[in-house]
């Protein structure tokens, strides 16, 4: 007789979680994308947009806390967090953005437009970036003795060249960042890289699934998360 009751009890279920779900989580979820943490609980998420202290110094995520990224990229980035727990049992991968709304790209785009940081940011007159696909994610590495993210020598979302990873030698030797951030940096991409993601030249913290371009998944049929 349980057993006549186990479908209907699922549905209930699974329409209870869906009402406890942002407007944008929903929308997330309709497109396809899957929150990374659910993969894997051990993925530390804290969204940069979703508070004041970021290069807007505004709050752009009002009602979505959960980060999110297409199915495959998502169980890439578990791959890399279980590879990073291999070689350093206390870090964890802190992903600090992931699918970006194109409603959010263009409030991006209108502080920075204009200014020398607006090569930092995708256009949306021009489609937008990967974020908006799904298909991009920034993190870096969070060290659970510290209770604190681990030198990586500038903050995340630090629109300056001292983000570079093509320069870190010259960072290095002109006191601009330390030996020990160029070396955590090149942790974070060896886990990446080897998860099947591509670093971005000029953010450190930024990873293209695949190295996918906005172009590859326009052709592809791929739309933008609005």
């Amino acid at each position: 007789m349980k057993r006549l009751f186990l479908a209907p009890l699922l549905l209930l279920t699974a329409a209870a979680a869906a009402q406890t779900l942002s407007p944008a989580a929903q929308r997330m979820e309709r497109a396809g994308l899957v929150d990374v943490a659910r993969l894997d609980t051990t993925l530390r998420v804290d969204l940069m947009y979703a508070r004041a202290d970021n290069f807007t110094r505004r709050v752009l995520y009002t009602d979505l806390r959960a980060a999110y990224l297409h199915p495959e990229a998502a169980s890439a980035l578990v791959e890399a967090q279980r590879l990073l727990r291999s070689i350093h049992p206390d870090y964890r991968l802190l992903v600090c953005d992931a699918t970006r709304p194109m409603s959010v790209q263009q409030t991006m785009w209108d502080a920075v437009a204009g200014t020398p940081s607006e090569n930092y940011v995708s256009n949306p007159a021009n489609g937008g970036g990967t974020h908006n696909y799904g298909f991009a994610v920034d993190v870096t590495i969070y060290d659970l003795m510290r209770r604190d993210t681990i030198p990586m020598g500038v903050p995340v979302d630090h629109l300056f060249s001292e983000s570079h990873i093509d320069r870190e030698a010259d960072l290095v030797r002109t006191g601009r960042i330390s030996a020990e951030a160029k070396a955590n940096r090149e942790l974070l991409r060896y886990v990446m890289t080897r998860a099947g993601f591509r670093p971005l030249r000029t953010e450190y913290w930024h990873f293209n699934y695949k190295g996918y371009r906005r172009e590859e998944l326009r052709r592809a049929g791929y739309r933008v998360i609005e």
